[in-house]
């Protein structure tokens, strides 16, 4: 990153963008990613020209380009983070005998990309490309632990953002940082009932190469079922940091 500042600047605006609801001004992506607006303008003129970056004069704001949803539908074809977790995540079902899940964060939802069914396990409400609210699922709050306090910030403003069901979870910026605190410590997420009352689950973030949190890595089983929840903290935790470990993270989950 020191050797290439102007790629990594690039990028950085890119990863902003690709977070915020809609087009932002020059001002506010320069003020929140820390940069001279000097800066911010020329990294936006290469990124327009290049169609990664549109800007819309009337609004003077700038969204992502065409470029951008290309790279990201490339992604979508080669699909190299479902190609890498789908046999751990089989192999995680097998050695819990719980429904196992892996999604990525989505704006302030979690995505899901694989779930592993066990048969005669509880029927669940996540399937491939549900959406749920990251503060209410195991997978969320695990990614949300990894991401810096800024990045929580800026996705969770103010108390409207927050959403709830059957009336639990956060519903304030303070009460999911005190959440994340937890998790952190704990070195894992942990959600019952948040979204379906009954039903627990326990997650583990996954990290790239520069300990960005890419995934979150779940199992979900009935509350009442924890006389093993030890052990399967302990495989949620492995299949995390080996996929992890995959994408090049050369830390500790």
């Amino acid at each position: 990153m020191a050797n290439a500042p102007a790629a990594a600047h690039a990028l950085d605006v890119l990863t902003f963008l690709a977070g915020r609801a809609g087009p932002l001004p020059a001002a506010t992506i320069a003020r929140s990613l820390g940069l001279p607006r000097s800066t911010t303008y020329h990294l936006l003129g290469v990124l327009v020209e290049r169609g990664f970056v549109v800007h819309l004069p009337e609004e003077r704001r700038y969204g992502l380009g065409v470029a951008a949803f290309e790279l990201g539908s490339a992604y979508t074809r080669q699909a190299p983070l479902e190609r890498l977790a789908r046999p751990r995540l089989t192999r995680l079902a097998d050695q819990t005998r719980h429904n196992g899940h892996l999604a990525v964060l989505h704006g302030r939802d979690v995505l899901y990309v694989i779930e592993e069914r066990v048969a005669g396990r509880p029927s669940l409400v996540t399937s491939v490309g549900v959406r749920l609210p990251a503060t209410l699922t195991a997978t969320g709050l695990a990614i949300l632990s990894a991401l810096p306090a800024a990045q929580v910030r800026a996705l969770f403003p103010s108390p409207d953002v927050f959403v709830q069901r059957h009336g639990l979870g956060p519903t304030s910026l303070s009460s999911l940082r005190s959440v994340l605190t937890t998790t952190r410590t704990r070195g894992y997420a942990v959600e019952d009932g948040l979204v379906t009352p009954g039903l627990a689950s326990v997650a583990a973030p996954v990290l790239d190469h520069s300990g960005h949190p890419v995934a979150g890595v779940a199992v979900t089983f009935p509350s009442e079922d924890d006389a093993h929840v030890e052990q399967t903290v302990q495989h949620v935790l492995a299949c995390a940091a080996e996929l992890s470990t995959r994408l090049g993270h050369r830390g500790t989950v």
